[in-house]
């Protein structure tokens, strides 16, 4: 009987400026707990947002750090070097859209409100929720999902309903709302990151939910699994539950 790989895709290094650990520790880690396969995905250099990312000249660093632990360790465990990108018109680098790595996560963390654009997992952004419709802010964020999947640059669609995080939910049906970015990430052949960072947040629950992985299943569309870890405690995070 072939052994099932447990595979963890989506995670982060301190050149994020908001995670702690050394790479190596997260490997270690991983190997501990019998993952299989385990995938940095750091949040990518950009114009935009400097506060929360790599500077592109930390990319070499980076990718360094990356590939050293693959080969110190390639006869213990599978590491592979990948970039979680915001997708975000006109700020996104061409040396990431095209670097030489494993795989691409997309992922949306900002959307745009009136002039200005605003990161709706945030803190800092919270009130914006309250004083725009709801539905109007889902819709948004899944028509942002969509676009993200047309481009055809990523291999994975990173937290697929992050923009619950703070429990503000639509009174629409989710599913009707998210169909056609569904309907783009199979056309697109992507997969879906089941991320467990949504049980360390105020929705307390898993991305995604329950309702749209049902929908993704009945559209074929293939699933991997991201502990999105920010500290080596993160490292194998609710895998038993997603």
């Amino acid at each position: 009987m072939n052994k099932r790989l447990r595979v963890d895709l989506h995670n982060h290094t301190t050149l994020c400026n908001h995670a702690t650990g050394t790479v190596e520790e997260y490997v270690k880690r991983a190997i501990e707990l019998g993952i299989d396969e385990y995938g940095f995905a750091c949040h990518a250099p950009m114009n935009f947002d400097p506060k929360y990312r790599m500077k592109l000249e930390e990319r070499n660093i980076y990718e360094k750090w990356v590939n050293e632990a693959k080969e110190k360790y390639k006869d213990k465990i599978k590491v592979l070097l990948a970039y979680e990108v915001d997708f975000l018109n006109g700020f996104m680098l061409d040396e990431i859209l095209n670097a030489n790595v494993d795989y691409l996560i997309g992922s949306v963390h900002f959307l745009q409100n009136k002039n200005e654009m605003w990161g709706f997992d945030n803190p800092e952004f919270i009130g914006v929720y309250k004083s725009v419709d709801i539905d109007k802010i889902w819709e948004d964020y899944f028509d942002a999902i969509e676009a993200m999947a047309k481009t055809n640059y990523f291999q994975i669609v990173g937290h697929l309903d992050l923009i619950k995080v703070f429990k503000f939910l639509p009174k629409k049906d989710v599913r009707l709302i998210a169909k056609n970015a569904l309907k783009q990430i199979k056309k697109s052949n992507m997969i879906l990151e089941l991320n467990p960072a949504g049980l360390r947040k105020p929705i307390e629950e898993t991305y995604p939910s329950k309702a749209l992985l049902e929908e993704a299943f009945d559209l074929g569309i293939n699933i991997t699994f991201g502990s999105d870890a920010h500290s080596v405690e993160h490292v194998g995070f609710g895998y038993s539950e997603i």
